[in-house]
This record gives C-alpha cells, sequence and structure tokens, in this order.
C-alpha cells in the first residue's frame, strides 16, 4: 500500500496550516486511489523535538513520527511563514530526522501567510532544504495567503492543490514503493529450542 506521509507545522488550533495539509491530503487521496494517509501534527512533538535536538534520542512519540516520514513513498510538508522563512518547528523536524531519509522520495511542499509577499519563501528556503536532503521536489509549490481561502479564480488556491497533488501522485507512482520491515514470526519449537541449555559431547 502507498504511504504518504502528512507533515503539519501549524502552531495554533485551528489552524490554516493543517487546513492547507488537510486539503492537499485528500486532494492527493483523490490521485491516489487507496493511499494510505498519515498526518504528523509537529504542535504536539514540540517537546519532544527539542529533547532530541539536546540528547540525540528521540522520545517514542518522535520516534514514530520521523519512521513515519522515512518510510513514506510520498510527503507533503506544510510550514506557516516566520520571517520570510519557514518555522523553527518545522527545520527542526527536519534537524532530527535522518539526512538520509528522504532520498529519492516525493515530496510536495506547501506554506500558509498572512499575506501573498512571501510566497516566494518555498522557493528560497523549502526547495533547497528538501533539494539538500535529496527528496524529489514536485514542481508546483503551494501558498496560501488569507485571502487566498475565499479566492474562486481559475488559478485559484484550490486548482494549485490539485495541480500540485497530481504531480506528487505522478510521482509517487512512478517510484518503486520504498521497502517496509516485515514482522518476522519465529516458530514456537525454533523459540523453545534456543531456550534449551547448550551442552558439549
Amino acid at each position: 500500500m502507498t504511504v504518504i506521509a502528512v507533515v503539519s507545522a501549524g502552531l495554533s488550533q485551528p489552524s490554516s496550516t493543517r487546513l492547507l495539509a488537510d486539503r492537499l491530503a485528500e486532494a492527493t487521496g483523490r490521485h491516489l486511489e487507496g493511499a494510505d494517509i498519515r498526518v504528523i501534527e509537529l504542535r504536539g512533538l514540540a517537546v519532544d523535538i527539542a529533547n532530541n535536538l539536546v540528547t540525540g534520542f528521540p522520545p517514542p512519540a518522535l520516534k514514530q513520527a520521523l519512521d513515519t516520514v522515512s518510510e513514506a513513498d510520498g510527503v507533503i510538508a506544510v510550514t506557516p511563514i516566520f520571517t520570510a522563512s519557514y518555522s523553527g518547528l518545522f527545520k527542526s523536524f527536519f534537524d532530527v530526522l535522518d539526512n538520509t531519509a528522504l532520498q529519492g522520495t516525493p515530496v510536495l511542499i506547501a506554506a500558509t501567510g498572512g499575506t501573498a509577499r512571501h510566497s516566494l519563501a518555498l522557493e528560497h528556503a523549502l526547495r533547497p532544504m528538501f533539494s539538500y536532503l535529496r527528496a524529489v521536489v514536485v514542481p508546483t509549490a503551494v501558498y496560501a495567503a488569507s485571502e487566498d481561502w475565499g479566492a474562486t479564480s481559475g488559478d485559484g488556491l484550490a486548482s494549485r492543490v490539485d495541480r500540485a497533488a497530481g504531480e506528487l501522485a505522478a510521482l509517487v507512482s512512478r517510484i518503486p514503493a520504498k521497502p517496509r520491515a516485515a514482522t518476522q514470526i519465529i516458530p514456537f519449537e525454533q523459540q523453545l529450542a534456543a531456550l534449551r541449555p547448550f551442552t558439549t559431547g
């Protein structure tokens, strides 16, 4: 089954960042029928991410999130824009992710902000970061300013969301699915044999 990890770095609740993430996930699901969409809300992992940066060891909830992203066939990454760049929480999460985890993985980048003037942050901040991580970034990046939520023009937010989701789905479909660790079941007889004391003749 195709797995899509959705990383949302919204800080408020409700969050326009999470709303955009949900729209992108829904559109991707339409293009990739049967895909397993797994949403990771970074807001609840903020303390774990900070601890990981200091100790080098992820707590269980953060490890599960990191594993989900590492094993996903595609990633949707959405951040609010602060000071013309991604949020510190968003960057910190990808800082603690293994720097080879996204190699060859299709990634759709998106962001929210109060004004359209910050839309280029996707190109000068997010796209270079994921290129450095050797991800395959889809051509269409989606930025949603406050005024975009009610826009109904031909190239409005809904159109850009669908186009980007289609590009992500096309890339995911062309790349072989990532191998996932299967749970190995050891027959009971073998488990018993391992418990028997070892004797020499």
